[in-house]
């Protein structure tokens, strides 16, 4: 997955230098830590598995990069967004993970990864001085890996997948400073689901600066033959948004 993550950062890159009347840059950081994460591979016969209460994960740092540019109504961009964590713990009966089996209280660590490259269209169905309101639609790349291994074993799955995601925002303006802002990517099926939705307080602070700071919620998984993953992930989140 390092060809596409470089292709999305220098997308990115292009955005900014190209269009440079419409073009935005918006940074965002924090802190995020696991609401719950149940595992189970294979989804029909592996020994189901708390990356949250069994295996202890540590919070973390967290950074996203978007970058796009905004013409009128119609509103393009590209998401940059990389998750990786680890945990330590053991279990008191056995454990069958992919192709790899672990005794009972045997020290396991293990490794989540959630990276997301994200190409987003929106249109503004609202937009007025104090309020902005767009849905559009994002098309996902997903790149996954759940890692758990031992001294002695190791099962690991990747996936790696495209999602078709709604997309929507609403911006109110209470003011020519201050914000509240709903923003997000969401959607439901049969194969499973997933929501990344934020919701911010935001700052204009300068003509081309906006800040934010907020809580965002990631949730969403699968239940099929190969795996059985649901995960929540909760974020505390500041950003800052450059309008070029």
């Amino acid at each position: 997955m390092s060809s596409i993550r470089y292709i999305f950062l220098v997308l990115l890159l292009f955005l900014a230098a190209s269009l440079r009347s419409q073009t935005f840059i918006d940074f965002e950081s924090g802190v995020v830590s696991s609401g719950y994460n149940d595992v189970r591979i294979p989804g029909d016969g592996g020994t189901l598995i708390s990356l949250k209460d069994d295996i202890k994960p540590e919070s973390k740092a967290f950074f996203r990069l978007r970058g796009g540019y905004r013409i009128n109504r119609h509103t393009f961009s590209l998401l940059y967004a990389p998750l990786t964590i680890n945990g330590k713990g053991s279990m008191n009966k056995p454990v069958i993970f992919d192709d790899a089996s672990f005794p009972a209280n045997t020290e396991l660590r293990s490794t989540y990864r959630f990276n997301s490259y994200r190409l987003t269209y929106r249109y503004d169905i609202v937009k007025k001085e104090a309020l902005e309101f767009g849905l559009g639609f994002t098309a996902k790349i997903r790149d996954a890996e759940i890692t758990l291994q031992s001294s002695q074993s190791k099962g690991t799955k990747t996936n790696v997948g495209f999602v078709p995601i709604v997309n929507f925002r609403l911006h109110w303006h209470m003011n020519d400073r201050l914000g509240l802002l709903l923003d997000g990517d969401a959607l439901g099926a049969k194969q499973g689901r997933a929501e990344d939705v934020m919701l911010a307080a935001t700052w204009k602070f300068w003509e081309i600066f906006t800040l934010r700071a907020g809580y965002r919620i990631l949730e969403g998984g699968a239940d099929n033959d190969e795996v059985y993953n649901f995960t929540l992930l909760n974020y505390g989140v500041a950003g800052l948004t450059i309008g070029l």
